[in-house]
């Protein structure tokens, strides 16, 4: 059966699409083409009434990242709000953090386990 083998794009509307696009290179290291690492991506629609991400977006993108506690210490230097809970760590699905884009989408990072 043929199917779909990876994510070949994430598209959105922004209010100031290369402001956007530069801000995730420089704090994400995210390019307008972007060679990922291989690992695990999760595709999960959440029910409409979630509270998961905030309830007047539509979506929530997540990184993988190799290193959050470096990556948390790069974004606050350089201003930008993290949040982190213990809540949402666990040994079987690794550390997480959130952040806003400039243009208040949320983005959600996570360290797999090791």
């Amino acid at each position: 059966m043929a199917k779909a083998v990876g994510i070949g794009g994430v598209f959105f509307r922004a209010h100031d699409p290369k402001a956007l696009s530069q801000w995730y290179q420089q704090h994400l290291g995210v390019a307008d083409f972007w060679n990922q690492e291989a690992g695990a991506t999760v595709f999960a629609p959440f029910k409409q009434d979630s509270d998961y991400f905030p309830a007047d977006r539509q979506w929530m993108i997540n990184f993988r990242v190799d290193d959050l506690q470096g990556l948390l210490v790069q974004l606050r230097a350089a201003g930008i709000a993290a949040e982190t809970r213990a809540e949402w760590d666990t040994p079987e699905t690794g550390t997480f953090a959130r952040i806003h884009d400039p243009e208040g989408n949320p983005i959600e990072l996570w360290q797999p386990p090791e």
